[in-house]
């Protein structure tokens, strides 16, 4: 049973930055994808950044991309979302998701394993 623990989430200021966690277990995750997706109030479920477990390939949304890091410790089976220049509207519940295949994919109808997810907040 895969399962997927978000923590890191919180009220910060724009400007700031907050790092995001997500403990994997259940698996060996080595074929995977991870993402990340977040969910604004009133707001579609949209794709974030994404990572290949194996090969460290990174991709992102355009609106994160030069802002937001994703990374992977595979030692604790870990996957790290570094939030860098927030904005209000980065506010979002933020899910980690895993993919059982390596393959890029934007989509969440994709993804086979959520995470409770984690509240982040920006202020301005």
């Amino acid at each position: 049973q895969v399962q997927l623990v978000e923590s890191g989430g919180g009220l910060v200021q724009a400007g700031d930055s907050l790092t995001l966690s997500c403990a994997a277990s259940g698996r060996t995750f080595s074929s995977y994808t991870m993402g990340w997706f977040r969910q604004a109030p009133g707001k579609e479920r949209e794709f974030a950044a994404g990572i290949s477990w194996s090969s460290g390939v990174t991709y992102y949304a355009d609106s994160v991309k030069g802002r937001f890091t994703i990374s992977r410790d595979g030692a604790k089976n870990t996957v790290y979302l570094q939030m860098n220049s927030l904005k209000p509207e980065d506010t979002a519940v933020y899910y980690c998701a895993a993919r059982a295949d390596y393959r890029r994919t934007y989509y969440s109808g994709t993804y086979d394993y959520w995470g409770q997810g984690t509240q982040v907040t920006v202020s301005s």
